[in-house]
């Protein structure tokens, strides 16, 4: 989190952020509160179970006294504290079908925008009260975009993009950046992006990028943060967690205690699995001749997505004998004690954009985890500090001499990890709900009024 916040942060704690109180002058010159009520719309063209931000964003409105509509796919549980608010109400849309092949990808992306544009015009519309403002998730951009144009100017209320990547960057990964699609796509990106009224984005690099490639200016920046609930455990309460993971993972006996490694993952296209799996690979041949105090790897790679099944057939393929690479899900109200447990994180998360941060990082780094991650550039300085709360790396080959650094049994890789893991705590920083009332706050209570 940027130093510049920290006051703003402070301030917004001492003062707190109300959103649903609006003001009005009687004649007297008196100043009156109203009881009016906010009314927020919050839409992810996603699977709200696995959208935390987008989450986290209606729970903080809610309770700053907003009404909150949800609106999304229900594929998987929704976290409780969510799901039995009484200021929010979930509007499921229907969640497309997976298809991972490339035949065929493009009339089936037409045909599949032309269906959601339909579904969510009419949750926008018909299904949800008319809202003051609109809230919308991007990626994707499309159909989400223009239906929240749509639906904004229709029903007079002000629209707020926060984002997290660029649609048509995702889109490329399929394509190719010169593919005539991903260009139209940036083209619709870049002219309905402009038409929000505010904008919310994760990094200061995705903030420039917007004012300086795409004339979007002004972007506030709300950083990912984790929630409360990312703390770290007692060593008692972290050997409880694995124990019952060993169970439910199958893991044989082992003569003494394996290091705990958490890959979150969302199985997508823009997570280098190979990498994981390359690295896994390297590290159990290195300790074929390892001495007696190297460790054992137990890497649990969580989340669902639509890579996750295959890569998950090839994990059982693999011959290894000290590392046990495990793929997991694991639901949104047990998932914070599984990262707390682990001993090492690893992103793979290979940025589409470059001025992405992924939010699983935060999640490690609450629970007081340090992080190893895949440097794809220096936007990752927003929340990495090599030597200090994490490591880098940029192959295969130099994460598995980490990883044997670390846990080889060398007791130089013990004090580093000591270290990274005192950092991690050191650096923790303020919490979701803190940053959100010091930056995104305002800015709806803002557009309410």
């Amino acid at each position: 989190m940027r130093a510049g916040l920290v006051p703003i942060v402070i301030e917004a704690l001492s003062t707190g952020v109300r959103i649903a109180d609006s003001y009005h002058i009687v004649a007297d010159g008196e100043e009156h509160r109203s009881a009016r009520t906010v009314r927020v719309t919050v839409v992810a063209l996603g699977d709200l179970g696995r959208s935390p931000r987008i989450c986290y964003h209606a729970l903080a409105l809610a309770e700053a006294g907003a009404r909150v509509e949800l609106v999304g796919y229900l594929e998987t549980a929704l976290d409780p504290a969510l799901d039995r608010h009484p200021a929010i109400r979930v509007h499921p849309l229907r969640a497309p079908a997976a298809h991972a092949s490339r035949a065929g990808f493009v009339a089936r992306g037409a045909w599949r925008v032309a269906r959601q544009t339909g579904e969510l015009l009419h949750a926008l519309l018909a299904r949800t009260p008319a809202p003051d403002v609109l809230l919308v998730q991007n990626p994707p951009a499309m159909p989400t975009l223009a239906a929240a144009l749509v639906a904004t100017r229709l029903r007079r209320a002000r629209l707020i993009i926060d984002w997290h990547n660029f649609g048509y960057a995702m889109l490329a990964l399929r394509l190719g950046a010169g593919h005539p699609v991903v260009r139209a796509a940036s083209g619709y990106e870049r002219a309905f992006g402009r038409r929000a009224d505010r904008h919310l984005v994760i990094s200061q690099a995705m903030a420039d990028e917007l004012a300086h490639r795409w004339g979007i200016t002004g972007a506030v920046v709300l950083p990912d943060r984790p929630a409360a609930r990312f703390a770290p455990l007692t060593e008692r309460q972290r050997e409880a967690v694995r124990v019952r993971l060993a169970a439910r993972l199958e893991l044989p006996a082992l003569a003494r205690e394996p290091a705990w490694v958490v890959s979150p993952m969302s199985w997508t296209a823009d997570e280098d699995v190979a990498l994981l799996v390359d690295a896994a690979e390297r590290y159990d041949r290195a300790m074929a001749a390892a001495p007696d105090g190297a460790r054992d790897l137990v890497v649990v790679v969580t989340g669902l997505g639509p890579l996750r099944d295959g890569w998950r057939s090839r994990f059982a393929t693999l011959s290894l004998r000290r590392v046990y690479l495990r793929a997991l899900w694991v639901e949104a109200a047990e998932y914070p004690e599984v990262v707390a447990a682990a001993d090492l994180g690893v992103s793979v998360h290979r940025s589409t954009s470059g001025v992405d941060l992924p939010m699983k990082i935060a999640d490690l780094q609450g629970a007081g985890v340090p992080v190893c991650a895949l440097d794809y550039g220096p936007c990752l300085a927003e929340m990495i500090r090599p030597g200090e709360n994490g490591l880098l790396f940029r192959s295969g080959s130099e994460l598995a001499d980490q990883l044997t650094m670390l846990f080889g049994g060398a007791p130089e890789g013990a004090d580093l990890l000591a270290r990274l893991r005192a950092g991690t705590a050191a650096g923790a920083g303020p919490r979701w709900h803190e940053v959100w009332a010091a930056t995104a706050g305002p800015l709806f209570r803002e557009a309410g009024t």
